[in-house]
C-alpha cells in the first residue's frame, strides 16, 4: 500500500525531481488535483531550498519542470489510477496477501525509476550549472534534515522511538481507514513494536546517499564533465541507489525490512472493520477519479 512504510526507502533515494511521485501520492484525496496542478511551483520551491537557484537557473529550471509535468500528466497518471484500482480490488477481496503487497511495491518502484530516468537530461543540466557555494548550501540542508530525523525518530528511550514510529504509522493507516478505536490502536501498536527499530541504519543509508550526491557534483565541477558524461554519471548513481537493496552489505537488512513491513501492513488491515474498509475503498476511488481527471487535463 503506497502510503505505508514500504516507500520509505524508495522515494527518498532520488531526492531530486522524483519528489513529484511522493508529492502526488502523499496528498489527501480531496487535494490531489489542487496539489498536482500547483506541483511545478512546489517542486521548484523544493529544489530552491536545497541549492538556492540563481536568476539564470530559475528561468530554465521552471521550464524543465513544466515539461516534465506535461509528460508525467500525459503518460503516467492513468497508470497510477490502474495501480490504485488493483489495490482497491485486493482490499475488496478481504484477504490481502504479502505477495500482493510486494507486487504493488514492485509496480511503484518501477514507476519511480521511470520518472527518475526520464528526468535524467534535466538533472544533468542542473548538475552542470551548480556552483561550489550551492553544493555547500546543499550540504547544510542535508545536515539540517539529518538533525531533524535524529530529533524526531532517534531521541529519547527505545520506548520514545517506538512511539514516534507508531504515531507516524497510525496516521498513515488512519488516512486510508479513518479513526481507529482504542482497542485497534493497542493492536496496531503491538504490531508496530514487533518490528526491529532500524532508524540508525536508515540514517546511515541517508547520509551515504547524500555523500555520494555531493561527491558527484564536485566531480562534475572538478573534472569539467560534458553533458553526456554527466548524464552517464548521474545514471550510474541513480542505478546504484535503486539497486541498493540488493547490495551485499545491505541485502539481508532490506529483505528483512520489506518482510517485516509487509507483515505489519497486513496486521493493520486485518484489524479494520467493514466500515473502515469501505472508507478506504471510497478514498481509493477518489484518488482514482482524481488521477483520471488530471490525465484528461482537468
Amino acid at each position: 500500500m503506497k502510503k505505508f512504510n514500504t516507500p520509505h526507502f524508495l522515494l527518498q533515494r532520488t531526492r531530486t525531481l522524483c519528489v513529484i511521485a511522493l508529492m502526488v501520492l502523499a496528498a489527501g484525496c480531496s487535494t490531489i488535483r489542487f496539489t498536482y496542478n500547483h506541483g511545478d511551483t512546489l517542486l521548484y520551491w523544493w529544489l530552491n531550498a536545497y541549492i538556492d537557484l540563481d536568476s539564470d537557473q530559475s528561468d530554465w529550471v521552471k521550464k524543465d519542470i513544466d515539461k516534465l509535468f506535461q509528460w508525467h500528466r500525459a503518460t503516467q497518471l492513468r497508470d497510477y489510477a490502474g495501480i490504485m484500482t488493483k489495490m482497491q480490488r485486493q482490499l475488496a477481496d478481504g484477504n490481502v496477501t504479502q505477495d500482493e503487497l510486494l507486487a504493488d511495491y514492485r509496480d511503484i518502484k518501477a514507476r519511480t525509476e521511470l520518472l527518475a530516468f526520464k528526468a535524467l537530461p534535466d538533472l544533468a543540466d542542473l548538475a552542470l550549472s551548480i556552483k561550489p557555494e550551492q553544493v555547500a548550501q546543499m550540504e547544510k540542508k542535508f545536515a539540517k534534515n539529518n538533525a531533524d530525523f535524529r530529533k524526531k525518530f532517534m531521541s529519547g528511550s527505545v520506548e520514545d522511538q517506538q512511539e514516534a514510529r507508531y504515531k507516524k504509522a497510525r496516521e498513515q493507516f488512519e488516512l486510508w481507514f479513518g479513526n481507529f478505536s482504542r482497542e485497534q490502536e493497542a493492536q496496531l501498536r503491538k504490531a508496530s513494536d514487533a518490528r526491529p527499530l532500524d532508524n540508525d541504519v536508515f540514517l546511515q543509508e541517508r547520509m551515504l546517499r547524500q555523500k555520494k550526491i555531493v561527491a558527484l557534483l564536485r566531480r562534475i565541477q572538478q573534472e569539467k564533465l560534458n553533458k553526456e558524461q554527466t548524464m552517464s554519471a548521474i545514471h550510474g548513481l541513480l542505478r546504484e541507489f535503486f539497486d541498493r537493496m540488493e547490495a551485499p552489505d545491505r541485502k539481508a537488512f532490506y529483505d528483512a525490512y520489506v518482510d517485516n513491513t509487509a507483515k505489519f501492513v497486513i496486521a493493520g488491515i486485518r484489524i479494520t472493520t467493514p466500515e473502515q474498509k469501505a472508507h478506504a475503498q471510497q478514498r481509493m476511488q477518489g484518488w482514482i477519479n482524481d488521477f483520471n481527471a488530471l490525465a484528461a487535463g482537468k
